[in-house]
């Protein structure tokens, strides 16, 4: 098992290191070109869809606003508290500048895939609707194995993977702060899934719009406090990020040990997990709303990822910069520096209230996680009896991953995720035309003075006899 763990953390090594973070940001550059910087010309828009997409709501559909609140309730977990530390642990200050050019270049390939897995989701028997990767790959590009390899590597990334590693991390957090055996809180986590997931993606949309918004409201707030509390320091931590950034300044002498390269290399990292733009994963959430335009899911998902990592993530990193936790060059366990920071800023009360937040982040997680995998059981075997078998299965990971050791599972989960990670990256560069004109239509309605966009499968001649007809209508909007 060493010896498989040690190959598989060499493998992970080439992969993220070298090969799919110049790629994710090279295809978050290509996009920010080819769409004359969208995220930073139509941010506003991204706004507006979340609170639009609040108030749209059919009975018996999964609203806009619910698919975008899945898809944050996956991207909002540990690595916003510990990923960040991290971070900025072995990256220096710098890194939490490197991880908000992540974000922006992200935002762009967020964009793209949800937009895709709009264009081309497909109705559920449930009266649902289903999509993402595997959807886009199998009807846009006709390569039917190729879907199956992402869904596949995805359900063991998602399904399975990363949600051991989420219980992981609450029983740690639970054992170490009120002295929880591991067991009952894996017991305890199971009996709070099963009705959850048992409710299918519905269920998981409501429990996800109720609790996201609360979770990432009371961190934000308690953030605020720490920043009125050390507001004179505020602009000398932001100058502190930028000059690290680039190594010069007197961030150059007194963070010896963090080069340029460490800086970026750790901020792209950490960035890159947390918002998971252009991983593949979101547009399984996005293709669920029902909504009158691809891109509309599109802009929402784009602006998660400006919450997740330059809101949610920042908020982390400046209760560290602004506390005496953190010393330059000394390694610290993530969550271990967050505590400590916050413990330093407003007493050791917080360290409980920083728990119960580890709690409520990686359990969103853990069913957003779900609603990611689901869509794609669907996708590979359309039969109930094996849909109820896998939510067996998530319900013992999540209790194994409570009271088991996740070293190896971590390597394996980088592993199927950089496998999923490569094909959607290809996928979404070889379908880039079609959400390059998806996106023009979007913006012609709003210059022609439509404050609401809508789209039918024969606006794009091409794409009409491709998609499934039970979704897009015909007819000019």
């Amino acid at each position: 098992m060493e010896t498989l763990n040690q190959w598989l953390g060499a493998i992970n090594g080439i992969a993220w290191g070298y090969v799919l973070v110049y790629f994710l940001l090279g295809a978050g550059f290509y996009f920010t070109i080819r769409t004359r910087f969208i995220q930073v010309r139509l941010f506003g828009r991204g706004i507006y869809e979340m609170l639009a997409g609040f108030r749209h709501r059919s009975p018996g559909d999964i609203s806009p606003f619910q698919a975008f609140t899945t898809g944050m309730a996956s991207r909002v977990g540990v690595g916003n508290i510990a990923g960040v530390a991290i971070a900025i642990s072995l990256g220096g200050p710098g890194a939490v500048f490197w991880m908000w050019v992540t974000a922006l270049l992200g935002m762009a390939s967020s964009l793209v895939e949800c937009t895709l897995a709009q264009v081309y989701k497909e109705r559920h028997p449930d009266g649902t609707y289903r999509g993402g990767p595997a959807y886009y790959i199998r009807t846009g590009l006709g390569q039917h194995w190729l879907a199956m390899a992402f869904a596949l590597s995805l359900l063991l990334a998602f399904g399975f993977v990363f949600n051991a590693i989420q219980s992981n991390t609450i029983a740690a957090v639970m054992h170490e702060t009120y002295g929880i055996p591991p067991w009952s809180v894996g017991l305890a986590l199971v009996a709070l899934t099963v009705p959850i997931i048992w409710g299918g993606i519905r269920k998981v949309g409501l429990v996800s719009e109720f609790l996201v918004p609360i979770m990432a409201g009371f961190y934000f707030i308690l953030t605020l406090v720490v920043l009125v509390k050390n507001w004179a320091a505020v602009p000398g931590v932001i100058g502190l990020i930028f000059e690290s950034a680039f190594g010069f300044g007197p961030a150059a002498a007194g963070f010896v040990g963090y080069s340029v390269a460490q800086s970026m290399m750790m901020g792209v990292r950490r960035g890159l997990f947390s918002n998971e733009a252009g991983m593949g994963s979101a547009p399984n959430a996005a293709a669920v709303a029902n909504t009158d335009h691809p891109a509309t899911q599109g802009f929402l998902q784009m602006f998660g990822v400006f919450l997740d990592t330059v809101v949610v993530c920042s908020c982390t990193a400046f209760m560290i910069l602004l506390s005496d936790a953190f010393t330059p060059g000394q390694t610290v366990e993530g969550v271990r520096l967050t505590q400590e920071a916050l413990a330093g800023e407003l007493g050791a009360w917080s360290r409980h209230f920083l728990a119960v937040a580890i709690f409520f982040f990686a359990f969103s997680s853990v069913i957003g996680n779900y609603a990611y995998a689901e869509g794609n059981v669907d996708f590979l075997v359309k039969n109930r009896k094996l849909l109820y078998g896998f939510r067996v299965l998530v319900l013992g990971v999540v209790y194994l991953g409570a009271v088991a050791k996740v070293e190896l599972v971590w390597q394996m989960g980088d592993l199927s995720q950089a496998l999923m990670v490569g094909i959607n990256l290809v996928a979404i560069l070889a379908l880039s035309g079609v959400a390059f004109k998806v996106l023009r239509d979007y913006e012609q309605q709003l210059q022609s003075g439509i404050s609401r966009p809508t789209f039918t499968r024969d606006q794009i001649p091409d794409l009409e006899q491709s998609l499934p007809q039970n979704v897009w209508p015909r007819g000019a909007p």
